[in-house]
């Protein structure tokens, strides 16, 4: 695991800042200056950041990126913030929302679906219901966006989102260009996409192939699996979804809760009593209760089992 705890933060030249915030506005962006972070992050932990601009559309998106890469600004994209932790001490960064403001979906065919990136999974998945289509039934209740979904290839339920990924759209903020890929060059794996280390290549859209089938059953199945996340994970409380990824031949909840590690705390962050492969932000958390949390846990399951856990959240730095 990183070792950020003692991580400090500097501050971005102001007269930057005010240039972004003033162009984003003219544009048509959201924009808020010393933002908190913590209210756009499941986990409710994380410091502030200079600016945070929210894009409206692709057009606006395009643009800031653009006068970003003009300004030399350091910067982050940011989704629904689910699987992610910020550090108590923000960022000295801008950081650029891709949520709720660019949602778009559209039905192209008789079984492919197209959304913009800041779509919501559940919101996807009720969408392909209401078209009768079927292949989404496994991810209705992942919390995070459609762009959030194919960089981490999320998955649940044995399922994951490159099964169903026909294609996806790209702005490249280097080269400043806009470009469409197949799924089948994404090099995907477990929780894995090639986004994860190309941070300059930022997801716009991504089309779904699908299968006609029935609305009850798609609806019956979708329902199944909503309750069974709710019997199974602690929903009630923030949380960042599975703190680690599955190891080789077994699951992470599995060896946690082995070792006794369930209700173990450390400061307001808590092992999950419902399902140990959680942390639960219980009391206030911080973000170095987490990651001191996760370490104990690293630590205890390797001294026991010799397996290294190793974070299925991302670190925004």
């Amino acid at each position: 695991m990183p070792h950020y705890l003692m991580t400090k933060v500097m501050n971005i030249n102001i007269e930057t800042v005010n240039l972004l915030f003033d162009s984003a506005i003219e544009i048509g962006c959201m924009a808020y200056k010393n933002e908190k972070l913590c209210n756009h992050i499941s986990f409710k932990v994380g410091g502030p950041c200079p600016l945070l601009i929210e894009p409206k559309n692709e057009k606006q998106l395009t643009s800031i990126l653009k006068l970003i890469k003009e300004t030399q600004t350091p910067y982050t994209i940011l989704g629904n913030g689910t699987n992610v932790l910020v550090l108590d001490e923000g960022l000295d960064k801008v950081v650029v929302k891709i949520g709720d403001e660019m949602t778009s979906l559209s039905l192209e065919g008789d079984d492919v679906v197209c959304c913009s990136a800041g779509t919501k999974v559940v919101t996807l998945c009720k969408f392909a219901l209401e078209n009768s289509l079927s292949g989404l039934e496994f991810a209705y209740g992942i919390p995070g966006t459609c762009g959030g979904a194919v960089f981490m290839n999320a998955g649940a339920f044995g399922h994951e989102i490159c099964e169903i990924l026909e294609s996806c759209t790209y702005f490249d903020a280097r080269s400043n260009r806009k470009i469409s890929i197949d799924a089948s060059q994404l090099q995907f794996s477990y929780r894995h996409s090639m986004f994860m280390e190309m941070p300059h290549l930022i997801i716009l859209n991504a089309t779904f192939r699908l299968q006609p089938g029935d609305m009850v059953q798609i609806s019956t199945q979708m329902s199944a699996n909503m309750q069974a996340r709710k019997e199974r994970q602690p929903l009630g409380l923030p949380n960042a979804g599975s703190i680690f990824k599955r190891p080789a031949g077994t699951a992470a909840g599995k060896l946690i809760d082995d070792c006794g590690l369930k209700g173990v705390r450390v400061g307001g962050a808590e092992v999950s009593t419902k399902h140990a492969g959680f942390i639960v932000n219980y009391n206030n958390a911080t973000a170095q209760d987490v990651l001191r949390l996760m370490q104990y846990i690293q630590t205890t399951v390797y001294e026991t089992y010799q397996v290294q856990l190793e974070p299925e959240i991302r670190y925004i730095v």
